[in-house]
């Protein structure tokens, strides 16, 4: 089979590349710019062009016709290369139609890590498991590892273990043999305009699993006779951070059903695990980076900056104008509470409804201002944000930078001059 990839250096097109490029796949693709995953790619000889234009596509099909065009949600439906694929008669679909069929093609039994927090970390943590183990494993994970790509095929794996995201009810292609379900807090109202709409496909993502594990306050959610319902976390994972021990329960509980290596040497390599990129990513001394951008989100990771330092200053950059509208009131000065300091950013827009208006940073702040009028700053990516970060630093507090936006890369690049 050939494949073209859309967007080919992307978190998730570029993992999924490399999975079918290890599974014998034909594959090529094209990209706006170079990232690290089109170079790790075009070392290992997959031809890639930055260009997006149609022509490399074009060219491509002449000399031997593609079976696939693989694209992710972001491609626009007037995008160059997605018209053209059409008028070609190409195949086209997104990452997890492809995906759900290697699965399937290769006879994997399918992992799949779902729920609105803690699934980049969680599959990490299982995957980082399994090969500490000594365990094959192929996998998908939505972030970089330190110890390892972002995606494999193993051809002696019998598992494949996959961050399965609810956006774009990208899930429901999966039938997994087992399912990990972190949480399940209302998110994505772009793909779910209402909570139920939201939990019905959790409902169903369920129906389509053979197992599940859950905790108990999300076990309604799920039918009664396919789940295991955990009450709390193993006291010998000693991993930092409450969300964190609960993920690496989890994964205790995804490697038990896979192998039978004893619960004491599987906990030890969960609590070896180096984490995960973007997931309370330490960036130089007291210098942090992390994905959240939901309120559930921000006091987990809070309460575990909290666990390392009793001094710590929040830099808060919301995700998408839309989704703020939702939640708008669950930031509460409770969800913030573990922040000495907040340094608020204007909302970071994507996949916005036009006919929203903007909420500003002082109407997403008041009823944290209401509660602690001295604690928020309103600033922007600058100089002079840098300059409080550095200074907080010094004082030898630590400093976490949260959202799914800009401000990973503006702080990464910042973080390289100061000494890690």
């Amino acid at each position: 089979m050939r494949i073209y990839f859309s967007g080919i250096g992307g978190v998730g097109i570029g993992p999924l590349a490399e999975i079918a490029h290890d599974a014998g796949y034909d594959i090529c693709g094209s990209d706006r710019s170079a990232s690290p995953l089109t170079a790790a790619l075009m070392e290992r000889g997959v031809h890639i062009a930055l260009d997006q234009s149609g022509t490399f596509l074009q060219e491509e099909h002449d000399k031997q016709p593609f079976d696939w065009f693989v694209y992710t949600a972001a491609l626009p439906a007037d995008h160059p290369e997605l018209v053209l694929a059409h008028k070609l008669g190409i195949k086209t679909g997104k990452r997890d139609e492809l995906l759900a069929h290697i699965i399937s093609d290769k006879n994997l039994k399918l992992v799949a890590v779902a729920g609105t927090h803690g699934k980049t970390t969680t599959t990490s943590m299982i995957v980082w498991t399994l090969q500490h183990l000594g365990i094959p494993v192929s996998y998908s994970v939505g972030s970089t590892l330190s110890f390892g790509p972002s995606g494999k095929f193993d051809p002696t794996s019998q598992f494949f273990v996959y961050e399965c995201d609810e956006f774009d009810r990208n899930f429901l292609n999966f039938q997994p043999w087992l399912s990990l379900i972190t949480s399940v807090d209302y998110d994505h109202p772009d793909t779910y305009p209402t909570e139920d709409e939201y939990l019905a496909a959790f409902r169903t993502f369920g129906h389509q699993s053979e197992s599940v594990v859950t905790w108990q306050e999300t076990a309604a959610c799920f039918d009664d006779h396919n789940v295991q319902v955990l009450t709390e976390c193993n006291p010998d994972i000693h991993l930092a951070g409450e969300h964190n021990r609960r993920n690496g329960m989890l994964a205790l509980e995804a490697v038990k059903h896979m192998t039978e290596i004893d619960e004491v040497s599987v906990i030890t390599s969960i609590n070896q695990f180096p984490g995960a990129g973007r997931r309370f990513e330490k960036l130089a001394e007291g210098l942090y980076s992390d994905y959240g951008h939901h309120p559930v989100e921000i006091k987990a990771t809070l309460q575990l900056a909290q666990e390392l330092s009793s001094h710590v200053v929040l830099v808060y950059q919301p995700h998408q104008n839309v989704r703020q509208h939702e939640i708008i009131a669950q930031y509460t000065a409770d969800i913030f509470e573990a922040a000495e300091e907040i340094y608020w950013l204007p909302t970071y827009l994507t996949r916005e409804n036009s006919e929203l208006p903007i909420l500003s940073p002082q109407e997403l702040t008041r009823q944290i201002v209401a509660s602690r009028p001295d604690c928020v700053t309103f600033a922007e990516l600058d100089d002079a944000l840098w300059d409080h970060i550095t200074a907080a630093l010094d004082a030898g507090k630590l400093v976490l930078c949260m959202g799914a936006g800009t401000i990973d890369h503006w702080v990464r690049q910042r973080a390289a001059t100061l000494d890690a």
